[in-house]
C-alpha cells in the first residue's frame, strides 16, 4: 500500500506540473472573419495603395525580410525609389525576365524572384543566380492577383510615382470580399502537423531543414544536437533572446501569441529531432 501511495502521488504530482506548464504557454483563440466589402463605385487609388502598404507589412510579410541595413536580409525596397531602381535592372544584362516596365518588374519578381538577383543576395553557393525568396503566390503566404497588383501600387507610390496598375475589376475584388479589414486573410485553421505548422508560419522561408545553408537565417538541419527541447522553445517565443552569430535579429518575436500550444509543441518536438 505504501508503495501504491506513493506511485499514485507522483503520478498527481507530475500530472499537475503539467497541466501548469500548459496554461503557463501561450495560447490563441480564434475568431471568426470580419468580413470586408470591397465597393468598386468608391475604391480610390489612394485606398488601393493603402491596401497594398498594409499587405506588404502584414499578409505578405515582406518586412521580415527587406529591412534597412544591417537588420535587413534582403535589398530594403521600402528605402529606394523601386520605379527608378526596377529600370535599371531591367537594362541589367544579368537581368532573365520578360518585363518591359517598372509595374512588370516588380510583380515579376514576386512570381519569378530568381528572374533578377540583387549581387550579393542570392541564395548561398547559386552565384547569386538563384533567390532564396519564396514566390508569394504559392504557399504559405499565396497572395491573390489582386494583392499583389496593390502591393505594386504601393511600390509605385511611396516614392511620388505614377500608380501604372489599373484599379481592381469586380471579378477580382471578390478573392478579397471575406478578408479581414486592413487587407489580411482570415487567421486559418490550427495546424494538424509539424510540417503545416511549419508551412503556416513561413519556417521554411526563412530556414534550410535539410542542410545548414544560410537562406535568411541558419540552416537547422542539425538543430536538435545543438540545442535542447527548452532552448528551441525559447529561440521561438524569445529569439532575440540569443541571437546566433553573424545573424541579425530578424525573426518575428511575436509567434508566443500566434501558435496554439500544440502547434508549438510539435515544432519544438520536430526540430529536437534533426540531428543532422
Amino acid at each position: 500500500m505504501k508503495i501504491l501511495f506513493k506511485t499514485l502521488s507522483f503520478s498527481i504530482g507530475l500530472t499537475l506540473v503539467f497541466s501548469l506548464l500548459t496554461y503557463l504557454l501561450p495560447q490563441i483563440k480564434g475568431e471568426a472573419p470580419v468580413e470586408k466589402q470591397v465597393d468598386l463605385g468608391s475604391l480610390t487609388m489612394d485606398d488601393f495603395v493603402a491596401l497594398g502598404e498594409d499587405l506588404f507589412s502584414n499578409k505578405g510579410t515582406c518586412t521580415l525580410c527587406h529591412k534597412p541595413p544591417p537588420l535587413g536580409r534582403a535589398p530594403d525596397i521600402q528605402g529606394e525609389d523601386m520605379v527608378a531602381l526596377s529600370i535599371e535592372r531591367l537594362a541589367d544584362e544579368r537581368y532573365r525576365g520578360e518585363a518591359k516596365d517598372a509595374a512588370g518588374y516588380i510583380l515579376e519578381s514576386m512570381l519569378d524572384p530568381s528572374k533578377y538577383v540583387v549581387a550579393t543576395w542570392g541564395k548561398k553557393g547559386s552565384n547569386d543566380s538563384e533567390s532564396p525568396m519564396p514566390v508569394i503566390d504559392k504557399a504559405p503566404i499565396e497572395l491573390s492577383s489582386m494583392e499583389m497588383d496593390a502591393i505594386t501600387a504601393y511600390l509605385q507610390a511611396k516614392d511620388g510615382n505614377e500608380v501604372t496598375v489599373a484599379l481592381p475589376t469586380a471579378e477580382a475584388a471578390a478573392e478579397v470580399a471575406a478578408a479581414p479589414a486592413g487587407g489580411s486573410a482570415a487567421a486559418p485553421a490550427p495546424a494538424a502537423t509539424a510540417d503545416e505548422a511549419m508551412a503556416k508560419y513561413a519556417c521554411l522561408t526563412c530556414h534550410a531543414m535539410d542542410s545548414k545553408d544560410t537562406l535568411v537565417g541558419p540552416g537547422l538541419v542539425d538543430v536538435g544536437e545543438r540545442l535542447t527541447p527548452e532552448e528551441i522553445r525559447e529561440s521561438i517565443l524569445d529569439p532575440n533572446a540569443v541571437l546566433v552569430e553573424g545573424f541579425p535579429p530578424a525573426m518575428p518575436a511575436d509567434f508566443g501569441t500566434k501558435m496554439t500550444v500544440n502547434e508549438l509543441q510539435m515544432i519544438v518536438n520536430f526540430l529536437a529531432e534533426k540531428k543532422g
